[in-house]
Parts: structure tokens; sequence; C-alpha cells
């Protein structure tokens, strides 16, 4: 929408999302994991036990261990090799790496105990043929990181993914697109309705303060992130 200004045309390589990671300039990534993830578990796990969980642009996300050890099972995807490597080296679990046959170049990097499976590839290379279907989904920094001219293939690719009464949290956040070029991209809620209206309930849960220096070197006065509960009815 023409309320996103500037951005709608911008395009991030996969070059400049590995060099990042080389940098370590990852602001983005939490330590502590997400404080809205721990608040609302029971919103995505809807009281179920050992579902199938997707972490889209996964990074090194720690969230992927809670839920791990909670039994249930985790699959992500990120086209850096090395933030998949320090996923499970920074918590000392143990993985072996295998090619995956039907995408050329890729990697599966999976746990010994095998609840945990990170691909290493682009995400518009996975379909449920491949990794299966999900009962939920933790979206924090991948829909506000792929480009935006490239949100509806995400989402198909998303709706492919989903089992029925599956559970998607989606994090986006909200500033002044004039200020800053993105990423992570402003995606307002008209577009949230645009892109996931036809096939889920969409609830708004919380607008949280993340207002940081970071953001205040970038230009802004004001960072929101905004979390979604989708609830597919396809």
């Amino acid at each position: 929408g023409s309320d996103v200004g500037p951005q709608k045309d911008r395009v991030v390589t996969e070059e400049e999302w590995l060099q990042k990671w080389e940098m370590g300039n990852i602001g983005f990534h939490k330590e502590q994991g997400h404080p809205l993830l721990r608040k609302y578990m029971d919103v995505l796990l809807n009281g179920k036990s050992g579902l199938r969980i997707f972490f889209p642009l996964c990074g090194k996300a720690v969230e992927m261990k809670w839920l791990a050890d909670m039994g249930h099972s985790i699959v992500g995807v990120e086209v850096s090799e090395q933030a998949l490597k320090e996923f499970f080296s920074e918590h000392n679990l143990p993985y072996f790496e295998e090619p995956v046959p039907e995408i050329s170049g890729a990697k599966v990097f999976q746990s010994t105990s095998s609840n945990i499976s990170l691909y290493c590839c682009s995400i518009y290379d996975l379909s449920s043929s491949i990794v299966g279907k999900f009962d939920g989904v933790w979206d924090r920094g991948a829909l506000v990181a792929v480009n935006p001219c490239d949100r509806q293939r995400y989402v198909s690719l998303m709706m492919n993914l989903m089992e029925k009464n599956s559970s998607y949290l989606l994090v986006t956040v909200s500033y002044d697109p004039n200020k800053h070029k993105g990423p992570p991209f402003y995606v307002p809620e008209s577009e949230i309705q645009t892109l996931f209206g036809n096939c889920c309930e969409i609830k708004c849960l919380e607008k949280v303060n993340d207002f940081s220096d970071r953001h205040r070197q970038w230009g802004l006065d004001y960072f929101l992130e905004v979390l979604y509960i989708l609830k597919f009815v396809a």
C-alpha cells in the first residue's frame, strides 16, 4: 500500500543477510529469547503437546530450544549456515548435517535427538512435500525481513505449510517508514488483513513500545512491536 512509502521497492539480497551474520551485525537477535513468546506461549500451543512448530528465517533463535525442551518438534529455515551452527554450539546440542536431495546446495542441520531440524537454504525453496505441515508458527523477524515485493509469495508459502486449525503468532513492527528504509520493514495492520484476511481470523494481541538507542540511531522517534495471532480457518 501507499502508506509503506519508500520501502515498497527496497530489496535486501541474500548476500547482505549473510554479511550481517559474518559481521555480527545482528541487533535483531534476542539473547534471552522474546518476552512476547514467553507471555503468549499458551496462545500458540493451545494446551496441546507434541506440536510441529515452524520458525521462518530462524537465525539462532533461542526459543527453538525452549519449545523443543517442552516436547515439541521444531523446524527452522535460514540462509546463514553460521547462524545455524551457532545455535547448536551455543546450546551445546550435538547435531549432524545432511544434504537436502530436493533442493540443490541446501543442507539440513538436525539435532541428534531429532526434535530440531534447521534447513539452510532460501525459504522459497521449501514446500510441504519437503518439510511437512505445521501446527504452529513463531514468526518474529521473518515477515518484516522479507522484501516487500515478496510478501505475497511468502504468505502463499506459509499457507501451504500450515495445518488447518493451526496457530500463527506474528510479530510486526511499526514506525515511520519515511525515516528508515528497513529491514525490519514496516507492515501496517491493513496489509496483514490484505495478506492473511481471506484464510485467517486475525487478532491483534498486544502492541509493545520497543524503542531503543538502536532505533534512535536509525533516525526514528518511535518503534513498536505488534503481536498478532492468526488462526487458519481455511
